[in-house]
């Protein structure tokens, strides 16, 4: 089978976990048969050093011809006094909004191998965490109306949601819950929120189609909580985009390892996903053979299952980096206090070494 993959290397370290993504998936092709293609494209801050802008049309468009995307990272402090609409960041906006794609799932994996770096006690976190995120990514505040006064004395930002909006990001909240342990937690601020109590009235209405999954709410406050005091009680949480946001990246901390996270935006299907790790640009190790480039890997992994519905070959990558993880090998970021003990064994490793690691795995 040839798919076609666009790649945003982007900024900092992007480049450096891109190339080791694509080597990964070329093993990956080269055991079941198939062939991908890639064609690269700007994005971001290179985007904005060569064109002028983090976005330009002809990038969108050679992502929307693919069958999928894979984007590194945008942004570092290069960037930081440009204008607003000029941000690298700006073209993480612009991709989800131009590919059409509204639901972020974020997963956050504790991997058994790392649980000594969770921040968390062990009777908190018991034998590990897995909790998946369902964040909706291209409505509410951050594409709501926003603006200030001629004076310059108020500024405002619109949080605005539509039913149907809502409505596909609970289906799939409840659908990945009944593939998972049947639960849904509805995370929002109905008490003070209008387009909170909007989602919960979406949520009830649509709650029989789904009548093996078990359905909660709760405030987004009383959620960040919940998320440190007692992880285990959640299974899927689907929220709005700037909830989504923030109880994302709580979550991706408290297991300990967020050079290991990965994430997949999702559209209707009939366009290509986007996918990348979560974690920044680091740019201060970038080109330093340093970066971690398992959370990219693990995303590769999630592109073959959910835009070429190749599972065997999804699993294929998982397996192959646990295997690595059980060999003890560790970049520095997830080596944590026991780096020394890591490079006494020789397992310290650095980008380009754990991705032969992983296609060795592949086999």
């Amino acid at each position: 089978m040839e798919k076609k993959i666009a790649l945003i290397p982007g900024d900092g370290i992007g480049p450096d976990i891109v190339h080791e993504g694509t080597r990964v998936l070329d093993a990956v092709a080269a055991k079941f048969g198939h062939k991908f293609t890639y064609e690269t494209v700007l994005a971001g801050g290179a985007a904005i050093d060569k064109f002028g802008e983090p976005l330009p049309q002809a990038s969108l468009d050679t992502c929307l011809k693919a069958d999928s995307v894979l984007l590194g990272a945008v942004g570092g402090p290069k960037w930081d006094n440009v204008p607003g609409n000029l941000r690298p960041e700006k073209a993480l906006l612009g991709l989800r909004g131009g590919m059409k794609v509204y639901a972020n799932l974020r997963p956050a994996l504790m991997f058994k191998q790392l649980s000594a770096a969770c921040p968390l006690k062990d009777e908190i976190v018991g034998t590990g965490l897995d909790i998946l995120i369902v964040r909706e990514l291209t409505g509410g505040i951050y594409f709501g109306e926003r603006g200030r006064n001629a004076e310059n004395t108020e500024a405002w930002d619109t949080e605005r949601y539509s039913k149907p909006e809502i409505e596909r990001i609970l289906r799939l909240g409840f659908e990945s819950a009944q593939k998972r342990q049947k639960k849904l937690c509805v995370v929002d601020k109905a008490n003070i929120l209008e387009s909170s109590r909007m989602w919960r009235e979406v949520a009830e209405s649509i709650k029989d189609d789904y009548k093996d999954v078990e359905l909660s709410f709760m405030y987004v406050d009383n959620a960040a909580m919940q998320l440190v005091r007692n992880p285990r009680q959640f299974d899927v949480i689907a929220t709005s985009n700037m909830f989504g946001d923030i109880l994302s990246d709580e979550a991706s901390q408290i297991t300990g390892s967020i050079g290991m996270l990965a994430s997949a935006s999702l559209g209707d299907g009939t366009g290509p996903g986007l996918y990348e790790p979560i974690h920044g640009s680091a740019p201060d190790i970038a080109g330093k053979d340093i970066a971690n480039p398992l959370a990219t890997i693990l995303s590769c992994a999630m592109l073959l299952r959910y835009d070429f519905g190749m599972e065997e070959e999804a699993r294929c990558i998982e397996n192959a980096v646990e295997k690595v993880l059980d060999e003890g090998w560790r970049t520095g970021d997830i080596a944590g206090s026991s780096i020394d003990e890591v490079k006494a064994a020789g397992k310290l490793v650095g980008t380009k070494k754990m991705g032969d690691l992983v296609i060795q795995m592949i086999g």
